[in-house]
């Protein structure tokens, strides 16, 4: 909805204007004045012959009617125009003025009427004007008698007049919204359908004296909205239409509405709420508290809140809450609630004291709602979080805790505890075979035979697996008692789990080991307990099993040593602190036809570091993938740079492969890699395995050996007779040489067990087809018994230590250099 903009000509009331006329334009009285000069000059041309004397008196009137009633200055433009005419049309002109003699006389007459009509004229508009003042200003007066606010807009929306209750509400300065558009006070987004522009519209002139009364929203000049109601009043003249809107401020009759729509609606919302008075008498319940309760209005209503109280709560649970509620206007937490029939049930109880203006309690208003599920959700979730969900026993978290507080109890008591670490045995097994509801069958079982071995003071818990933990709390004071306590708890422990299980259709057998350590608050903490007590089960694990043992200090320093040398070998690999020896491998008896590559560690404080020290470590860590595969590219690069030399050009290399690496799925991968990068060739490469390759998966090692082999890679079965070998494995791999293991060449010349097996493995080779070496040869005795049974390479302290590569080099070309000189 748009209204005219403000127009100089619309002035306020208080200027001037009056509700039954309109003011006109200042040119139209000017333009009128004109007109009627003209219409007297008109009659005087056609009504009087043109030299009749005193023509000019024809003007009077037309001067008269201009000056009278469109005002003075369009009079005097009037008197200026008559006489210039007049003088034109009738005076003969004198030689200087224009004027002659007889024509002075009538002219200052003519004139003097002019200036008395407009003298009469401006005393008269001051006179109106000035009643006009003073009516307004007891108009204005009037209108702010009035106490509501009250403004008198003209039909092309400009306020006329507003009183002090409307320029206060709107938060305008005295008549400061005097002249503005009245759209100025009406939110944007309501101005299709406000009622203040409504009744401002053409199509409300039919109710013209009629009154309407709405309801919305105006605006402050501050921008904020304020509810009002709103009675427009229409007043209509033939000059025009004016509108009289009273406004009423029902901001706070409306907040106050909403207030209790919201509190009807809280009241019946699904919270159970009851209402009673200072005394306690019930006054007023929700429907929620009837379905939660069962108790109707009828049942509650002139009675006192006791019949729902829980025998759960004692007297000073409920002084308490009405302590707190004296203190502090209220109370809220869980409590018991008890339902019509009886049942008794979980409940959050919100109670709050309503006080009168002067501070004194006239209400009571108690919500509650029944957490029922929400308390059985909580257990479940507590069950979920602390307890094992097969054994029903408490879980890693709650062990934890459970471990902590009995630390903290030993050191008050200043009594010694035990910790058990419980590991059955073999139990994976169990699950390969029978499957894992059998072993979870064997767990539950196991469960509840530890439970029957504790006090309530003692926690039984599952970590996890087949991994139970016992804590033994308030052993002794004197540490020996304790660990005499604790061992005989252990023992009977021990002797329960080894009692035959029912497992479904069959029985089963089992046995358990257990690691002890003791505990005392000033000494241990749960972490250090829970890696002692670790120790000891793996100490019992290698103990055969079956058996207990109790936390051994050196057991600690053990690991903290390999803990160390771990953290050594990972610092080693970044800083390539590793380094590759040669040792030679002879045919006949000085023939050198390569070398094994062995690996050593230049430790910066230890110095060089053989493998048996660290390989074990490194294969359980998995650092045996990094180190075998940068063994195996340094081998490949070295045999690449022999290719170019004829000293060195014929001799092979043999590279150890763990098992680790050669089970990785793109071993045969790396190897062509390894080979292809450096350009080495694969005929003389020699890729020794051990025996323990043939646990696992057999076909896919023959598989990978096969594709190797079809590109020219050899294999050597590396300590031969010392693990898990088996004739049919040997017949099916594409193996070219068996190794004697030093084991037995070390005794072959003294131990009739050892030549039997050295010769037994010689034997073995010839009728697969393959060819067979000795390690550990260190005497010429050796040699030239394993050469009198077959054996014709050797490898060994007789021929070469493990040397650097350059040294190598040096003993290579030199048996070449003899080679070359020897008679043919």
């Amino acid at each position: 909805m748009t209204l005219h903009q403000n127009n100089p000509t619309d002035r306020p009331l208080v200027d001037g204007d009056r509700l039954d006329a309109l003011p006109k334009a200042a040119w139209q009285n000017y333009l009128l004045a004109v007109a009627v000069v003209l219409v007297a000059l008109a009659v005087r041309l056609l009504i009087l012959p043109r030299d009749a004397g005193y023509g000019f008196l024809t003007f009077y009137p037309a001067v008269a009617l201009s000056t009278y009633r469109f005002g003075v200055r369009p009079g005097l433009l009037s008197v200026a125009l008559s006489a210039v005419v007049a003088e034109y049309f009738f005076m003969p002109p004198l030689p200087t003025l224009g004027l002659t003699s007889t024509a002075i006389t009538p002219l200052a007459i003519f004139c003097g009427i002019g200036v008395a009509f407009c003298i009469f004229r401006n005393r008269l508009e001051s006179l109106q004007a000035e009643n006009l003042r003073a009516y307004t200003f007891r108009l204005k007066s009037i209108v702010d008698t009035n106490s509501n606010p009250l403004l008198i807009v003209n039909e092309k929306g400009s306020i006329t007049m507003a009183n002090r209750q409307a320029e206060s509400m709107l938060g305008f300065a005295p008549d400061e919204l005097t002249g503005r558009q009245v759209d100025t006070i009406v939110p944007k987004r309501l101005h299709a359908h406000h009622p203040i522009l409504e009744a401002l519209q053409p199509s409300a002139a039919d109710a013209r004296h009629g009154t309407r009364v709405a309801e919305s929203k105006v605006r402050r000049q501050d921008g904020h909205e304020i509810d009002v109601e709103v009675s427009a009043t229409s007043i209509a003249s033939d000059q025009g239409r004016w509108a009289v809107f009273t406004l009423c401020d029902i901001s706070v009759r409306n907040s106050a509405e909403t207030e209790l729509r919201i509190s009807a609606t809280a009241f019946e919302s699904s919270d159970g709420i009851i209402v009673t008075d200072a005394e306690g008498i019930v006054q007023r319940i929700n429907l929620a508290f009837t379905k939660i309760s069962g108790y109707t209005p009828e049942d509650l209503l002139g009675k006192t809140p006791t019949m729902f109280k829980s025998k759960r709560h004692d007297e000073a649970f409920y002084r308490s809450i009405q302590a707190s509620i004296s203190n502090t206007g209220g109370w809220q937490g869980e409590a018991w609630g008890r339902r019509k029939n009886g049942e008794e049930y979980p409940q959050w109880l919100n109670i709050s004291a309503v006080k009168n203006k002067d501070g004194k309690i006239t209400h009571y208003v108690a919500s509650h709602s029944d957490i029922t599920e929400r308390k059985q959700v909580e257990a479940e979730i507590k069950d979920l979080a602390f307890f094992d969900q097969l054994t029903g026993l408490p879980n890693r978290t709650l062990f934890s805790d459970r471990l902590r507080q009995a630390i903290l109890a030993s050191g008050r008591n200043d009594l010694f505890g035990a910790l058990l670490f419980i590991d059955l045995d073999d139990f994976k097994a169990l699950n390969d075979t029978l499957g894992h509801d059998v072993g979870d069958k064997l767990l539950r079982q196991v469960a509840k035979r530890l439970l029957g071995f504790v006090r309530e003071v003692d926690t039984v818990a599952r970590l996890g697996g087949d991994e139970f933990v016992v804590i033994l709390a308030n052993l002794s004071a004197n540490e020996h008692e304790a660990a005499n306590l604790a061992k005989a708890v252990a023992k009977k422990i021990l002797e329960s789990l080894q009692l035959p299980y029912q497992l479904g259709d069959f029985t089963y057998a089992n046995t358990a080991s257990i690691g002890a350590t003791l505990y005392l608050e000033k000494q241990n903490s749960s972490d250090d307990l829970m890696k002692q007590a670790d120790l000891a089960m793996y100490k019992s694990k290698a103990a055969g099993r079956n058996t207990v043992r109790f936390f051994d200090p050196a057991m600690e320093a053990a690991v903290m040593r390999r803990a160390a040398l771990e953290k050594d070998l990972r610092q080693g690999l970044r800083d390539n602190n590793f380094m590759v020896y040669y040792q030679a491998q002879v045919i006949g008896e000085n023939h050198l036809a390569g070398a094994e590559v062995l690996l050593r560690w230049q430790h910066p404080q230890r110095g060089l570091v053989l493998p048996i020290e660290f390989i074990q470590i490194a294969e359980e860590t998995r650092l045996i993938l990094q180190m075998g595969q940068w063994v195996l590219e340094t081998a490949c690069r070295q045999l690449a740079i022999w290719a170019t030399q004829k000293e060195m050009a014929d001799l092979t290399l043999a590279v150890n492969v763990s098992a680790y690496q050669f089970r990785q799925a793109d071993f045969v991968q790396q190897v062509l890699k390894a080979l292809d990068s450096t350009g080495a060739d694969p005929q003389r490469l020699k890729l020794e395995l051990t025996e323990s390759l043939l646990v696992d998966d057999v076909s896919t090692v023959i598989e990978k050996m096969i594709t190797l082999k079809s590109k020219g890679v050899s294999f050597s079965l590396d300590d031969f007779g010392t693990g898990y070998s088996s004739l049919s494995y040997l017949k099916r791999m594409p193996l070219d040489q068996l190794k004697i293991d030093q084991s037995f060449v070390r005794d072959v010349l003294v131990d009739q067990n050892d030549a039997a097996i050295a010769k037994t493995i010689v034997a073995l080779a010839n009728s697969l087809g393959q060819s067979v070496i000795a390690e550990g040869v260190e005497t010429e005795e050796q040699r030239q018994f394993l050469a009198d049974n077959g054996c014709h390479e050797y490898q060994g302290y007789l021929f070469s230590p493990a040397i650097p590569c350059n040294e190598f080099e040096l003993l290579a070309r030199d048996r070449f250099n003899r080679k070359q000189l020897a008679p043919a």
